[in-house]
């Protein structure tokens, strides 16, 4: 019998608050690498580098892994989603800023509720919440129209959709994993089909495409792969999983609406990424949607 989920308490919001402080940061790591590091080939490495940890992780705590408990398939398509993702993030960086990167990933919240709401039967939308959804799309319009400003680089459209997308293939990794067998893996199993998945076809991706070629390992390089490597891709995503696997993912997933506050002042603070009035006042409506979706009864 599957485990009843939770609304969120004290623990799931104190550590909600620092994975959001953490993944707010990631972006603006992986920009400021771009120069010297490929981004695509930033996440591969990255996610190598997480996925021997978490094997490390399973063999210290001697948990088994299998091909054949019925897990394999969706696994494979939840790594295949998680690697679309972070190469469209990837990809995006080099047409878009920071700050726009993570408000358009982090409409993934609205993609996610939606995604159970027609799926997991106690996942429904209520009136209020379809309202932030309705209103989440409207920040995101407006948001997006900052690209059609005279003066704005074209190549910044682009770059914001390939944000949306990333944001649409993240919501559809969440709704695969609470709808199909992995809602009841252990949080590392799952983990190490993404990473691993992840690892393998960006890594393939960049020797294709050349990324390899001008690769300057010098301290923001290291220190953005070792950020992301050991912090976001193993730390945070482990303790996301633990947190799927007892609360709401609903509510998990809306709450992170503070994820894209700490991007975008981070990019601000340390990118001087700049901030059109279109694209503020779109964020601030895509925000109020996220919090609108968490709302609730019961």
């Amino acid at each position: 019998m599957s485990p009843i989920r939770k609304p969120l308490d004290g623990t799931a919001i104190g550590l909600m608050i620092l994975l959001c402080a953490c993944w707010g940061m990631q972006q603006v790591a992986i920009k400021a690498a771009s120069p010297f590091l490929h981004p695509v080939l930033q996440n591969g490495l990255r996610s190598l580098i997480a996925a021997l940890l978490i094997i490390g992780v399973m063999r210290w705590r001697r948990q088994g892994f299998s091909f054949r408990d019925g897990r394999f398939w969706p696994g494979i398509g939840a790594g295949l989603l998680f690697s679309g993702e972070f190469l469209l993030v990837a990809l995006g960086l080099l047409h878009t800023t920071a700050s726009h990167m993570v408000v358009f990933l982090y409409t993934a919240p609205i993609f996610t509720a939606l995604g159970l709401h027609l799926l997991v039967p106690g996942e429904r939308l209520s009136f209020s919440q379809w309202s932030g959804v309705l209103l989440a799309f409207s920040g995101m319009a407006l948001a997006f129209s900052n690209g059609f400003s005279t003066g704005v680089d074209p190549n910044t459209l682009l770059g914001d959709a390939f944000g949306v997308g990333a944001g649409m293939l993240w919501a559809g990794t969440t709704v695969l994993i609470r709808a199909s067998v992995l809602s009841e893996a252990p949080p590392t199993q799952t983990l190490l089909y993404q990473l691993g998945v992840a690892s393998l076809s960006l890594l393939a991706t960049s020797a294709i495409m050349g990324y390899w070629r001008g690769a300057d390992m010098n301290g923001i390089a290291w220190a953005s792969l070792l950020f992301q490597g050991f912090v976001i891709a193993f730390a945070s995503f482990l303790a996301w999983f633990w947190l799927l696997r007892r609360y709401l993912a609903s509510r998990l997933s809306a709450f992170s609406f503070l994820t894209p506050l700490f991007g975008v002042a981070l990019g601000v603070l340390l990118m001087n990424d700049p901030l059109d009035p279109r694209f503020v006042a779109g964020a601030v409506l895509v925000f109020a949607g996220i919090v609108l979706v968490n709302l609730r009864r019961g």
